[in-house]
């Protein structure tokens, strides 16, 4: 599958991002617990340098507890901050304000050594789209003035969110790269639905899904539908259409009502807690590149 989309609006949130440093003191970077290395934006190091960052692993009750586990002791092992949390459910959003203290603990005591006493934290919270950075922004500061919705690219201007007296958030629409050089990349991204869905055969998407989990969790689906993990993908497609009562005139099955199923399970929990990318993974990615 040839996937690519890259917004007008994309280009312009990089630029904002390259100002907003000038005044941020630290780099809030969300990342989807279950795909922690598709839904990170490479250009994003290259853009905040030398900043401080946090990594959050949102999503996390959606993922495979042991594999976020080493993910967080991935990022420690490299000098990065790292929490796992959720945005809906709010799982360890209230840790999130000690972990940015630490993180800049040094930039403010050298202020305070000047005298410089009693300025807000800065954050500036990145994302790639759907990744959850508005629905972490309201649940953290108490309020709905960020604006949410699981369609990528839905936050499109800079809005400042002061969450307490001591602590200010900066959203950025969410920005994705100009090419997947890597097809797994974009495949977990479709997967997660971190690209419009306009633009994705979604029953091709499906029997790569499929053939993934075949390899990586099988008893998900097979426990899910009560279907054969050892056919062949349409096949299980087929079969899981017909358990789920997506027949057409003709007694054909709809594989495509049957993929939006498939998805809208694996998208909301209901296979399971699933992480598709583990930090081997990541080393694996790596030596490919």
């Amino acid at each position: 599958m040839n996937i690519q989309w890259y917004p007008g609006h994309m280009v312009k949130t990089k630029r904002q991002i390259e100002e907003s440093l000038k005044i941020i003191d630290v780099v809030i970077e969300l990342l989807d617990a279950r795909i922690p290395v598709s839904s990170k934006n490479p250009d994003i190091d290259e853009l905040i340098k030398n900043k401080p960052k946090v990594v959050l692993l949102n999503k996390c009750t959606l993922a495979d507890e042991k594999i976020t586990r080493e993910w967080i002791k991935y990022f420690k092992d490299k000098g990065i901050y790292a929490l796992d949390i959720d945005s809906v459910s709010g799982k360890n959003i209230s840790r999130v304000y000690p972990v940015l203290k630490e993180a800049v603990k040094d930039k403010f005591e050298r202020k305070a050594a000047k005298g410089i006493v009693g300025r807000p934290i800065r954050a500036l919270v990145v994302g790639i789209p759907n990744v959850g950075k508005s629905s972490f922004i309201n649940k953290i500061s108490n309020k709905s003035s960020a604006k949410t919705g699981d369609l990528p690219g839905v936050t499109r201007s800079k809005q400042w969110i002061k969450v307490n007296k001591e602590f200010e958030l900066l959203d950025t629409p969410g920005i994705l790269w100009p090419k997947f050089e890597d097809e797994k990349v974009a495949l977990h991204l479709a997967y997660t639905k971190s690209i419009k869905e306009e633009i994705i055969d979604i029953e091709e998407l499906s029997l790569k899904f499929i053939d993934e989990m075949k390899d990586k969790f099988p008893k998900c689906i097979q426990e899910r539908y009560k279907v054969d993990m050892d056919k062949t993908a349409i096949e299980i497609l087929k079969e899981i259409g017909k358990k789920r009562g997506c027949i057409v005139s003709g007694g054909e099955i709809d594989t495509l009502r049957a993929a939006t199923i498939l998805f809208e399970d694996y998208r909301s929990g209901k296979l399971g807690k699933i992480t598709l990318e583990s930090p081997t993974y990541e080393e694996e990615v790596q030596n490919e590149d």
